[in-house]
């Protein structure tokens, strides 16, 4: 879309780069062929690498931006014969998976939010300090831009949208400014719109925290893209689609998908029989374990060389065999740690229990803030 290609490639940083590559090695080098998911391909970056670091893994890429696709498609062209790029959303994994014939992957990433492709290009809209048509569709081939949103949404609906997707707490504000707005005209760009916002917000909360308009871009974004509606799918659905021993890592840049992807991995890396019985059940284990103390964080190199890392927050975990066996003395361990509290009433009052995941770390814990790296 007129923008050049080999420009686009150098000003395009991936995010924690390195570490990616360091927790889906293992999965990748695995011995035979193995499969990598790239959920949100981008303008490619991981996925070179990922192509580069491991000569047997075939990569497939989904993106819901054709343009991204484009570009990705001119960037790994000498991977042509170990690649297939699909035209999705990542809640489409388990689709695109079953029309290209592949039962299970090894390794998935997702890097979420807006992609650098998205925000350089001034006319997509995505950016409150350029002036540009109110866009905000990362798909422009179809679906609801943020200027009808902006135009037809009823004041509540509005004030929903952006408390909920911007974490707004003058989303009332905001939407009534919109609504007097409206009456006079059309509302279609992004600076007016970046203007009625700022203008909205008390002056002393003006000061800190950013541009003024930051939370209300966000939100109609997330609005106009359905992002945390496909999220909450495509995170349980990715999981599935993992052979034991594969692994799954998910880039964040803010607290909502932080959330979402936090409580899918806790989800199954919890175990799921009675928690009052000395040992597991067959296949109530977890089948997941994280490979990370709670959400990494770029280094303060990193954020200086790519500002856009600043915000990231990385969570990963592996597939694991939940009938596996268990390492005898870490269960007797917690057995005998159970039996002690139960004895001793340890801090505890009638009618309470003992919660086996409290006990101490062997390799196998289910605490969600515990993983490979702590």
């Amino acid at each position: 879309m007129g923008v050049d290609m080999g420009e686009l490639r150098g000003t395009h940083v991936p995010v924690l780069l390195e570490r990616c590559l360091e927790l889906l090695a293992p999965a990748l080098d695995r011995s035979g062929a193995t499969v990598h998911v790239d959920a949100t391909l981008g303008l490619g970056g991981h996925a070179e690498a990922v192509l580069e670091a491991h000569p047997r893994t075939t990569l497939i890429g989904l993106d819901r931006d054709t343009e991204a696709l484009a570009h990705s498609r001119a960037r790994l062209a000498r991977f042509a014969d170990r690649i297939h790029l699909v035209h999705a959303v990542y809640d489409e994994l388990p689709e695109v998976l079953d029309r290209l014939g592949v039962p299970a992957v090894d390794g998935i990433l997702f890097d979420l939010g807006v992609s650098s492709l998205q925000l350089d290009e001034p006319d997509r809209g995505f950016a409150y300090a350029r002036d540009a048509p109110l866009d905000m569709r990362m798909d422009q081939t179809r679906g609801t831009t943020a200027e009808e949103v902006v135009n037809t949404y009823s004041h509540p609906d509005l004030a929903r949208v952006l408390r909920t997707y911007g974490e707004e707490r003058f989303a009332g504000r905001i939407a009534s400014a919109i609504l007097r707005e409206r009456e006079r005209g059309r509302i279609t760009s992004t600076a007016r719109l970046a203007e009625l916002v700022e203008a909205a917000i008390p002056a002393p909360a003006r000061r800190t925290g950013g541009h003024p308009a930051k939370r209300t871009f966000q939100a109609l974004r997330i609005e106009v893209n359905r992002e945390l509606a496909a999220l909450e799918t495509a995170l349980p659905a990715a999981l599935d689609t993992l052979t034991v021993g594969g692994r799954m890592v998910v880039l964040s840049y803010q607290s909502l998908e932080d959330r979402l992807t936090k409580a899918a991995l806790a989800e199954r890396t919890r175990r799921q029989g009675p928690v009052d019985l000395p040992v597991e059940l067959p296949g109530t284990g977890p089948t997941f374990r994280l490979l990370s103390r709670g959400a990494e964080l770029a280094g303060e190199a990193e954020v200086t060389a790519n500002p856009r890392a600043a915000s990231v927050r990385l969570r990963a975990a592996e597939r694991i065999d939940p009938d596996a066996e268990r390492p005898r003395g870490a269960e007797r361990e917690r057995y005998r740690r159970r039996a002690r509290a139960m004895h001793q009433g340890v801090g505890l009052t009638t009618g309470s229990t003992v919660d086996l995941r409290e006990a101490p770390d062997d390799g196998t814990t289910t605490d969600d803030e515990k993983g490979e790296g702590s």
